[in-house]
């Protein structure tokens, strides 16, 4: 269990640095693109991967590629929620992504449904839908808000997916994470290039490296978790996410002083509701 509890202690403390990065000076994008050179080689030296033996004509480049692309396009998305939406919502979201990659399961890898399964994604959407809602009434950031956590929980969830497929073709999980990192990197850079002409300074490479540091170890630890409890994976998955949800309230409650207002309130009980369902379900 304390593997897990440091796991999700690992992904809040990577919102949290995102939201003060802005505040303090810090170039959001700068940090996410410097965060895979250090996710990438941890991820070598921890997983342990067998890139000698990566098939140059075997290996799904293009999923891998769009995978790339996709996972710092998402952090940046993730790093905006936080800064118009709040910590404690966009940790909601951001966790309730299972329930669309479950429903991507159902439809595109005819994964079984049973009764708890299905109650488990009707109440995750009925969670986010609510933490949408209590958005409605904040001020000139309230359409930004609602869309930022929208694109963070359709993202993440398409993360999942491709993820899902791509190691279903064959490649080894550490395999395809690691080519991720490494075409992350190389694409954030290509991007910082093109954009800004130069890499960041010090500080954001610095602050970039600490912040791969935290990523990597919530999901080297998630995954040692996993390992270690194989024959109870509803245990982990329940702990994990309700723990990062509730420390994301926390984080927002007494260190940005957010405000849990009826609907969030609403939301947060259905999305562990959720959440209980979906670790039952995999437990039956």
């Amino acid at each position: 269990m304390e593997l897990i509890f440091a796991a999700a202690l690992c992904s809040v403390a990577v919102s949290i640095l995102l939201k003060l990065a802005k505040q303090h000076g810090f170039s959001p994008i700068h940090l996410i693109a410097w965060n895979y050179a250090t996710a990438s080689i941890l991820c070598f030296l921890w997983f342990k991967p067998d890139l000698q033996h990566v098939s140059l004509s075997n290996t799904p480049w293009l999923l891998i590629i769009a995978l790339g692309v996709l996972l710092p396009s998402v952090f940046l998305l993730l790093a905006k929620s936080l800064q118009t939406a709040g910590i404690l919502k966009t940790e909601i979201a951001q966790r309730l992504s299972v329930v669309l990659s479950l429903a991507a399961a159902y439809f595109l890898f005819q994964e079984q449904f049973n009764t708890l399964k299905i109650f488990g994604v009707v109440f995750g959407i009925a969670a986010v839908l609510c933490i949408l809602w209590s958005n409605r009434d904040d001020a000139s950031s309230s359409n930004k808000g609602m869309l930022y956590l929208a694109a963070v929980w359709l993202g993440y969830a398409c993360v999942d997916v491709l993820l899902k497929y791509t190691t279903s073709l064959g490649v080894q999980f550490s395999v395809a994470l690691n080519l991720m990192f490494v075409c992350a990197f190389i694409c954030s850079m290509s991007y910082l290039f093109i954009q800004h002409h130069h890499f960041g300074a010090v500080k954001n490479i610095g602050a970039g490296l600490i912040l791969g540091l935290l990523n990597f170890a919530n999901i080297a630890l998630y995954v040692k978790a996993h390992m270690l409890l194989k024959d109870t994976p509803a245990i982990v998955f329940a702990g994990m996410n309700i723990l990062v949800v509730v420390f994301g309230v926390l984080a927002g409650l007494i260190f940005f002083k957010e405000k849990l207002k009826t609907a969030s309130s609403i939301g947060l009980l259905l999305g562990v509701i959720s959440m209980l369902c979906l670790a039952y379900a995999m437990s039956a």
